[in-house]
Parts: structure tokens; C-alpha cells; sequence
């Protein structure tokens, strides 16, 4: 059994990552077990300063994949907004001056600095998914990346998703991303389109 350690703490990201583990062929997917860093009681403070999504998905799987010297993914993503000059992007998990903001507020925020935009509110969610290698230094380092149009709605809709989902609406679909199933989203999600994208490297690292 490969362990592949997951450089999160957010569960949402582990249930979709794993669902897509789990489309693998059975003699694949059974080799791959993804552990988060408290099961290895791994702690790591990572500062995402960096200025690209790539750069600060490369921190965090580097400072985990050097603490655990395990086969690392990491990501990172943010919802891109274009009247919005593509803002929140990479700050849309601090999108908020509160203190311990949630999910509602940083979307209480984004609809309000939308107002006086015309719609439709056109967005994308990116994500950048970085593989990392423990068996050089630095570790050998892969970079995936994954794209999902949509627009921003004035109102929520949906119980499935977290962060900006239930605001973020899949047009062609006409449901937004809290709306859709598990496996609907893991054929259309930013994460899902880049964690696909990022599948033959993850068994080929741990297969190797």
C-alpha cells in the first residue's frame, strides 16, 4: 500500500479527492491509501505568501512532503471574478478583514462588492495541483491545473458544496456548484479537472 499524504486539514477537499481515487481501476486504486497530516501527528505551518496559485501549492507540498518524506499533493485555488478585475483569486479563503470569517461572510462580501456590476457576474474557479517526490532535494515537483466557468448569482442555492459553491452557477447546467452531486461535481470542478489531470503522475510516483 502507497500512502500519498494530502497537505490539507479541509475535509471537503479529502471527499472529493478520494472519490476520484476511487474512479480508479480497483488493482490501482487499492494501492493508494491518501492520509491527512494529523494521522502522521505532522505539523506544519506553511505561509502562503506567494504570488501564483503554483507557487504557493509548491510551499505547501514541499514543506509536507519534507517533513513526512512521502509522496505529497498539495493544491491550491480561488474563485476568479472578472468584474471583480479577477479578484478575490488568490486571496479567496481570506476574502474578508473579520477575524475567523466564514464561508456566508466571505460570500456576503463578494455579492456586495458586486453590486452596481451589471450581470451576469462571469467567474471561474481555478485550481493548481502539485504532486511532490521525496526521493530528491529538493523534491521533484509536477504542476496540474484545472479550470471551471461559471457566473456568480445574487443568491445561494444548495446544501452540497462549501466555500463559494452555492453561488457560483454552472450555466450549461443551470444548478450552482452546492446543487450538484458528488459525482457531478468530480466531472466538473476545478479540483476534479486538475486531480484528473494529475492522476497518471500520482501513480506513476507511487508506483515507482
Amino acid at each position: 500500500m502507497a500512502i500519498v499524504l494530502l497537505a490539507t486539514h479541509n475535509p471537503g477537499k479529502v471527499r472529493e479527492i478520494q472519490a476520484l481515487v476511487d474512479e480508479l481501476p480497483p488493482s490501482i486504486a487499492g494501492l493508494i491509501e491518501l492520509v491527512l497530516p494529523q494521522r502522521l501527528d505532522i505539523q506544519v505551518e506553511v505561509q502562503e505568501n506567494g504570488q501564483t496559485y503554483q507557487e504557493n501549492a509548491a510551499l505547501k507540498a514541499l514543506a509536507f512532503c519534507r517533513a513526512s518524506r512521502l509522496v505529497t499533493l498539495a493544491d491550491d485555488s480561488g474563485l476568479e471574478v472578472d468584474a471583480l478585475d479577477s479578484a478575490p483569486g488568490l486571496h479567496s479563503a481570506r476574502y474578508s478583514l473579520l477575524l475567523a470569517a466564514s464561508d456566508a461572510d466571505r460570500r456576503t462580501l463578494l455579492l456586495n462588492n458586486l453590486q452596481g456590476f451589471p450581470r451576469p457576474w462571469l467567474a471561474r474557479f481555478r485550481c493548481v495541483v502539485v504532486l511532490a517526490a521525496p526521493w530528491s532535494e529538493p523534491p521533484k515537483l509536477e504542476f496540474y491545473e484545472g479550470i471551471c466557468p461559471g457566473e456568480i448569482i445574487p443568491g445561494e442555492r444548495g446544501e452540497n458544496g462549501f466555500g463559494y459553491d452555492p453561488i457560483f452557477l454552472l450555466a450549461e447546467l443551470g444548478k450552482t456548484m452546492a446543487e450538484l452531486s458528488t459525482a457531478e461535481k468530480n466531472q466538473l470542478s476545478h479540483r476534479a479537472r486538475a486531480i484528473k489531470a494529475a492522476l497518471p503522475g500520482l501513480v506513476r510516483m507511487v508506483g515507482r
